[in-house]
């Protein structure tokens, strides 16, 4: 009889000890911290879709330039666009991440782009999802 094993990452077996810095900076230290890897993983996709590739110090192609789409006109092409390269940028910057959905929407009315993104961390059983909505 098979059964599923779940695996977890050897940084989650020390409860104690930060794995990265959580979003938004407002801790009582400046920043809190994030002691899961799964909650870092999240931490970091936040971080790398609300920056612009440039923006980064020392590293310009980070980053993925759905803000500069609200300064576009927003059409379903322009939408599928965004979606390939998420999903190209996920396979680059964040090859751990398995995307099972991903989502791209607008609402002309207030010029926004809304993002959805369901995914699974390779090698493990955890599965997230994250939603950013862009606006101007």
């Amino acid at each position: 009889m098979a059964f599923n094993v779940k695996r977890i990452n050897p940084l989650d077996l020390q409860p104690r000890k930060a794995v990265g810095v959580d979003l938004p900076f407002e801790g009582s230290a400046v920043f809190n911290s994030t002691y899961e890897t799964k909650d870092a993983l999240k931490a970091n996709l936040i971080n790398y879709f609300l920056t612009n590739k440039g923006e980064r110090y020392l590293n310009p192609n980070f980053g993925s330039n759905i803000k500069s789409l609200l300064f576009e006109n927003i059409n379903r092409d322009q939408l599928d666009l965004v979606e390939s390269t998420v999903e190209k940028d996920l396979t680059d910057f964040f090859p751990n991440i398995q995307p099972t959905l991903i989502q791209v929407a607008s609402d002309p009315d207030t010029n926004a782009v809304i993002f959805f993104l369901r995914y699974s961390i390779r090698d493990t059983n955890v599965q997230d999802e994250l939603a950013i909505n862009f606006e101007q």
